[in-house]
This record gives C-alpha cells, sequence and structure tokens, in this order.
C-alpha cells in the first residue's frame, strides 16, 4: 500500500517538474516585452485572475511588491461591481487564466482597453481572447495536469506560479534591487532582522561616548559610566578617533595602582579601535564583535571614511535579534 501511495505522489511530483522544466523552452520575445512594460509602468501592477488562478496571482502580486514592484491583486468579479476603482491611468494588468476565456476575466478586458492599460496574460492557451487582446502572452500551458482527471488545476497553476516568479525576479534584477532594499521592505521577521543595516540601531550624536587624549582617566571613566555602553572613544585634536578605553580598562589600571587622577586617557586607552560602516548588515557586525571579543564598534560614515557617526553595542544587536 505504502509503495503504491508513494509512487502515485512521485508521479505528480515528475508531471509538476516536467511541465516547469519546458517552460524555459517557451521564454522568447513575449517575456521580454512584458518585462519591459513593467519596467516602464509609471503606476502599479494589477494583478487578476479567477479561481485556484487567482490564488495564484494573490502570490505573485505579493512577490512583485516585496521585491521592488508595486502591485495588487483585483479580484476580477469584484472588478466587475466596482473595485475597478482602484485602476488607474498607467497601472499595468497582468491578467492570469489558464484557458484565457474565463468569463470574469474577458469582461473585464474592455474596461482595461479604455482605461489605456497595457495588459500582461499568463495563460495556457496563446490563441485565447485573453492572449489575443494582450500587448504580451507569456505561454504557461503545460502538457497535462498531475491530476489523472485531468481537471483540478494542479500542473499548471505551478507553471503559472514559477513563471510568476520569474517575471519578479529579472525585474528586481533590472532594477538593481539590493539587501538594503529589500531590508526596507522586510521590516519584521527573520528576514527584516538579518538585513538590518548598522545605521538602524546605532547610538548618535550626545549619545556616543567620546573623551579627549588629555582627558584625566577619572573623567573618562565618568563617560564610560554615564554614556551606559561599557566604552568610550578617545579623540585627538583633529577629532579624529585614536583610541578606545573600555570599563575593564580602567579597572585594570587601578589594580595596578594607577591614579586616576594623574593619568590621562591617551596613557591607558587601546589603540587602533575597531571600526564599521554605517551601511554594513547589523549581522556583520555582530560576528566583527564575536571575532575580536568585543562589546562595540564605532561606526563611520561611509562616504567619509573618517567621519565618525556612531557606536553600535552588542546589546542592541542581541535585543534586535540580529544573527
Amino acid at each position: 500500500m505504502t509503495g503504491d501511495l508513494t509512487s502515485r505522489a512521485a508521479r505528480v511530483l515528475s508531471i509538476e517538474a516536467e511541465g516547469l522544466l519546458a517552460l524555459r523552452e517557451k521564454l522568447d520575445h513575449q517575456f521580454t516585452r512584458a518585462v519591459e512594460m513593467l519596467l516602464s509602468a509609471p503606476g502599479k501592477v494589477v494583478v487578476t485572475g479567477m479561481g485556484k488562478s487567482g490564488l495564484i496571482g494573490r502570490k505573485i502580486a505579493a512577490t512583485l511588491a516585496s521585491t521592488g514592484t508595486p502591485a495588487f491583486f483585483l479580484h476580477p468579479a469584484e472588478g466587475l461591481h466596482g473595485d475597478i476603482g482602484m485602476v488607474l491611468k498607467g497601472d499595468v494588468v497582468l491578467a492570469l487564466s489558464n484557458s484565457g476565456e474565463t468569463q470574469e476575466v474577458v469582461r473585464l478586458l474592455p474596461v482595461f482597453k479604455r482605461l489605456g492599460l497595457k495588459l500582461i496574460a499568463l495563460t495556457g492557451n496563446p490563441q485565447s481572447t485573453l492572449a489575443r487582446h494582450a500587448d504580451a502572452a507569456i505561454d504557461v500551458g503545460v502538457r497535462e495536469e498531475a491530476c489523472p482527471l485531468g481537471l483540478a488545476p494542479t500542473a499548471s497553476t505551478t507553471a503559472a506560479l514559477a513563471m510568476g516568479d520569474a517575471l519578479a525576479v529579472v525585474l528586481f534584477e533590472e532594477k538593481g534591487f539590493s539587501a538594503q532594499d529589500f531590508a526596507m521592505l522586510h521590516p519584521g521577521g527573520a528576514l527584516g532582522r538579518k538585513l538590518l543595516t548598522v545605521d538602524e540601531l546605532m547610538h548618535t550624536g550626545e549619545e556616543i561616548p567620546l573623551v579627549s587624549c588629555d582627558t584625566p582617566l577619572k573623567d573618562a571613566l565618568f563617560t564610560i559610566s554615564s554614556k551606559r555602553l561599557g566604552v568610550t572613544g578617545v579623540q585627538n585634536g583633529s577629532g579624529a578617533l585614536v583610541g578606545v578605553i573600555t570599563d575593564g580598562d580602567v579597572r585594570r589600571a587601578m589594580a595596578k595602582g594607577v591614579d586616576l587622577f594623574a593619568t590621562r586617557a591617551e596613557e591607558v586607552m587601546s589603540t587602533r579601535p575597531k571600526r564599521i560602516s554605517s551601511s554594513d548588515l547589523a549581522a556583520s557586525a555582530l560576528r566583527k564583535m564575536e571575532e575580536h571579543s568585543i562589546t562595540s564598534l564605532f561606526v563611520f560614515d561611509p562616504r567619509e571614511a573618517h567621519r565618525l557617526v556612531g557606536i553600535v553595542h552588542i546589546h542592541d544587536l542581541l535585543k534586535a535579534e540580529v544573527g
């Protein structure tokens, strides 16, 4: 019994995999035209589809929006009853229908045309009404459905979903969409935490603990305590960061009998303090701290390498669940 079940499941997976591989041979100027229309569109991408195609369309719209191409899903039946008001001139329509004859989708075509919208079709029937009225018709047809009755959308919906992913990925590559851009659109959850940048977590302005080279050690200790970061930077007369003093450095100095009043900061500081750029990922800052067994990094402007703009502490990174 088990063998029979797994062999049938394997058949389903094989059919769907073959359908996806066959899509590569269908990539042509229609796909290129679709990408060009989406890149040049001044408005949003309006994704529409009915039934199972609609569910796939919702996912495609979400993927586009999360990768830098503004998009939303329009239910075609609701569109026929007023929601078409969400669609504006300058938008591009991405319509899904395996048959290309879905009534609710086809009935929206005259409205799209009146608005002067470009239309991209994802359909399994290049000769259909939807394909014939589209400015770009991408063939996502499959040889067979995984359903043994050939009725339930299975391989065909998988193919449409994969082609939607192909559009989204090519678009964000063409736009130069970066990890930092992705982080802006994913501020919550594990993805957002992984892509937080140092400038989003660092302390700036008066929160940065700093003393001068000739500051008495007792005053440096006060700065360390008051700023509550366990460290202070040491600047020379030109304002350049030349050293760092930690609370551990002060304790060790006191253990050796150093006079806190007569000793200057530069006599105790460690030179060449570890630093990081404000545009670097927070995860990179955490790795650097772990590598050097330190708890803070001074942060510099990536455009002006010598300009100190902040400090980031390991507690800030752990609180943000960076890792």
